[in-house]
């Protein structure tokens, strides 16, 4: 581990100094924060994928699949699908109203004023000190399963890998790293499915892994899925797990900053279809990994090689996220240990460096720009991020430390994250799209959604189980009631406030306010016609259509009929089922590693003919033009 966290630092240190030496970049803060705002469509995709490839979208979402079956990989995957897809609206958004923004939060202050600000700012950060600290868990609980490390030196020892190669290069530079981390999940990823449906000799085939499936339903059937078997979409757990998963991964995109600092480095033109791509790409990771490593550690479970064997798997084991690891360890041995500790070394690093860059963002731009030091200079404003970055990494160590002894784990963490985040999505969302959403409304539809949400996760745990301890609120009825509450009291608080008192927002504020925190050496040039109102304007309605359709297929159109028809799926649609999960994954890997080359092919060739005259002595000097076209690359 501790070598792979060195090659990350390798390989962006060589980054960053190669962009410098041979595209002429210079690392201001807009560039460390922002990519210069240029980045392709292709490697925009990239790193969403990357961002949203998160320890639990491997470990959690094999979790479901071994809970429920069939029907868990679905929902997680289309339940934490959808979020992306629809950021898209944001994404354009934000290129039409506040084109020069850093932070969403930036926006709201703009927009609602400093108190507004403030709360939005406590649930910013809150979404990226659960969302690392999911990383932190889930990464932990394998490297310790897998090498013997102190489950407690694991908590220390990914922040601060990360950090440190964080620091090294920025937002670009990480972009590149992640790109590199996520061609690798891919492999990895077919690696595992050709091994279970084609080579493995425990199982093989879709046949086999179907026979499996029937056998172990048998001896540990599950409640409430359709006849008690794994192949089905017809689950009341699977059900109610796509419902928390839908209502908590909002949280997690739309008030997370990642997500946002990918809109606002994308070029104008990249934004929609970037997200768009990149959100179907992700699809493929947690739904066809799941439907391999998930199922099989139910087919495998009672093999003798299966580490468990002749028990099932610990509750506690389940839900940190072994599932997935047990599976690969029977599967390949030693070498599926390893490759599970890449694919997850890929995912928690990937992740967590966008979590600090945006962390570094909003203490940085948000607070100390705003509130301490407004003529802070780009220097300034770098050393300052830097700092944020190593103090908020060596943070999330301690209390990743602490959540581990006091028994919180990576599946309850999951579940309850759209409780504490979810009340400040509508508002967010309706602060970009509806200029009559009043800053009374904005505030208080937090506080009440919070509040709301919170006493129905408590109420219902107390009601239904008698107390108030991590397992009775950690089970599916109280996290239920605590998601949906927290959303829908929010967007409803929203709404009825602002239609008693609507607001009638200019977003030429938004559009001109926010040039001034800009400076002048950060500007980078920008096409004219990237910003042209008729283009963006027709992105937007393609956000806008889009992102619904695609959404409305994936949780309703797609599996409802599924879930109502109570389909036990036969031989034959299991393997046509697999065989779409895996089509899917090679399409998805295939546009994910090549679109960014293809399109970022001059700079490359730049970058190889620079490495090339400094090897001959014949150092290759561009244009002013040249440069300018290279560094967009």
């Amino acid at each position: 581990f501790v070598n792979l966290t060195m090659i990350s630092y390798e390989v962006m240190t060589f980054l960053t100094w190669a962009q410098r030496r041979y595209l002429g970049e210079v690392q201001t803060s807009e560039m460390f924060m922002t990519a210069g705002r240029t980045i392709k469509t292709g490697l925009t995709a990239s790193a969403i994928v990357s961002a949203w490839t998160w320890a639990a979208t491997l470990l959690q979402s094999s979790t479901v699949a071994y809970q429920y079956g069939v029907s868990g990989p679905f929902w997680y995957a289309s339940g934490a699908t959808i979020q992306v897809l629809l950021f898209a609206i944001l994404a354009i958004e934000i290129k039409r109203k506040a084109p020069n923004a850093h932070t969403f939060l930036e926006i709201i202050k703009i927009r609602y004023g400093t108190t507004a600000h403030i709360v939005f700012m406590i649930f910013g950060l809150l979404t990226n000190i659960i969302v690392t600290a999911m990383l932190i868990l889930g990464g932990s609980a394998v490297v310790t399963d897998l090498t013997g490390m102190s489950v407690y030196a694991a908590c220390m020892l990914i922040p601060i890998g990360v950090t440190v190669y964080v620091v090294a290069g920025g937002l670009k530079a990480t972009f590149l790293t992640d790109y590199i981390h996520t061609a690798f999940i891919y492999v990895i990823i077919l690696i595992f499915g050709f091994t279970v449906y084609a080579k493995s000799d425990l199982i093989g085939s879709p046949s086999k892994m179907f026979q499996l499936l029937a056998s172990a339903a048998k001896l540990h059937p599950v409640d409430g899925n359709e006849a008690g078997g794994y192949l089905t979409m017809s689950s009341t757990g699977g059900l109610i797990f796509g419902i928390i998963n839908i209502v908590g991964n909002f949280g997690t995109v739309f008030v997370d900053q990642a997500y946002w600092q990918r809109a606002i480095a994308a070029r104008p033109s990249s934004t929609v279809v970037g997200y768009l791509i990149g959100g179907l790409c992700w699809f493929a990771i947690p739904f066809f990994l799941a439907t391999t490593l998930g199922l099989s550690g139910v087919a495998l479970e009672s093999n003798p090689l299966f580490p468990t064997y002749p028990s099932r798997m610990a509750p506690g084991d389940v839900s940190a996220g072994l599932v997935a690891v047990n599976s690969a360890v029977t599967l390949l041995g030693s070498g599926g240990g390893v490759a599970i500790l890449i694919l997850i070394f890929m995912a928690v690093t990937s992740a967590s460096s966008a979590e600090l860059i945006a962390v570094s963002s909003i203490i940085t731009y948000d607070i100390y720009k705003s509130y301490f030091k407004p003529s802070a200079t780009s220097k300034q404003l770098i050393n300052f991020s830097h700092i944020i970055i190593l103090v908020f990494g060596l943070l999330m160590g301690v209390l990743g430390i602490i959540l581990k002894f006091i028994g919180i784990s990576l599946g309850y963490l999951y579940l309850m994250m759209g409780i504490i985040v979810s009340p400040a999505v509508f508002p967010i969302f309706f602060a970009l799209t509806w200029r009559k959403q009043n800053v009374y409304a904005a505030i208080i539809a937090c506080v009440v959604g919070f509040i709301a949400g919170v006493g129905s996760w408590l109420g219902v745990a107390a009601s239904l189980y008698g107390s108030i301890t991590i397992d009775s609120t950690g089970s599916n009825y109280p996290m239920l009631a605590g998601n949906l509450v927290s959303l829908g009291a929010s967007c409803i608080t929203s709404i009825v406030i602002t239609l008693i008192k609507p607001d009638n927002f200019d977003w030429n504020v938004t559009k001109e306010g926010l040039k001034q925190l800009i400076e002048e050496d950060d500007k980078i040039e920008i096409d004219p016609s990237e910003t042209d109102e008729v283009k963006l304007n027709k992105a937007a309605k393609i956000a806008y259509y889009s992102s619904i359709v695609l959404t409305v297929v994936l949780i309703l159109i797609w599996p409802l009929p599924m879930f109502f028809s109570k389909y036990v799926f036969s031989e034959g649609f299991f393997t046509g089922w697999v065989a779409f999960g895996m089509a899917w994954a090679i399409l998805a890997s295939i546009v994910v590693i090549f679109l960014p080359i293809v399109e970022s092919f001059s700079g490359i060739l730049g970058m190889l003919k620079g490495m090339g005259g400094d090897l001959t002595g014949k150092k290759q000097v561009p244009t002013e033009e040249k440069k300018a076209d290279e560094a967009t690359a």
